[in-house]
């Protein structure tokens, strides 16, 4: 444990006297000025996927709000904790986002647990429920591609997951009116962990191209 922590403190060390002091002014303004940033970016907790890196994003461009397998679940006018959905409704309605961002990306863990028999039990609540928000991708990816392999119906279940949770988004009052009013735009993305590359949905051609060759 005290090794991984002082790989972090070795880290930060590194972080303030050379990116810190690269990005200074930039982090002076952030605290005058306060955020401002360009999009909401929903993504993957999982620790290999890293938002502002395949983005390139600098401090202040991203909201980002990371959860198990990028979900997006429906709005629900209800008065109990809902993180993500705070998350949402906070960048819309006081930040002011024009741009929201569902990304999955490749090899997700949670998709992954879609097609197995997890069971139940009280140290897993949570976990279980929140898991059903992947349940209409993996039926939707066993209707259309039925001869597909397991390793195919796990890529079309998580390009499918983001295009759900795009639609989930649209519950959210906030969001509709935004999108309905041309003041906020939905984009469905999946990285590829294995080349880097940033897949997006065509609403279009009903079909995912490789973002920047559109």
């Amino acid at each position: 444990m005290y090794k991984t922590i002082k790989t972090f403190l070795e880290g930060n060390s590194e972080f303030r006297t050379i990116k810190f002091q690269e990005n200074k002014k930039r982090f002076k303004e952030l605290i005058r000025d306060g955020q401002n940033p360009k999009a909401l970016f929903i993504g993957c907790s999982d620790s290999r996927f890293m938002p502002n890196l395949i983005t390139g994003a600098k401090p202040g461009d991203l909201f980002i709000v990371r959860n198990i397998g990028n979900f997006v679940a429906p709005f629900k006018p209800d008065e109990e904790y809902h993180a993500t959905a705070s998350a949402i409704e906070y960048a819309v309605s006081v930040l002011e986002i024009s741009d929201i961002i569902v990304c999955g990306h490749s090899h997700c863990g949670a998709i992954e647990s879609l097609y197995k028999d997890i069971k139940k039990t009280p140290e897993n609540t949570h976990t279980i429920k929140w898991l059903e928000l992947g349940i209409p991708a993996k039926k939707m990816a066993q209707i259309t591609h039925p001869h597909a392999s397991h390793e195919e119906l796990l890529r079309y279940t998580e390009k499918l997951s983001v295009i759900f949770g795009l639609e989930n988004l649209l519950t959210y009052p906030a969001v509709k009116r935004g999108v309905e009013e041309k003041r906020v735009f939905l984009h469905a993305w999946y990285n590829n962990l294995a080349n880097g590359t940033i897949e997006y949905y065509d609403d279009e051609s009903l079909e995912f191209k490789l973002l920047g060759q559109e």
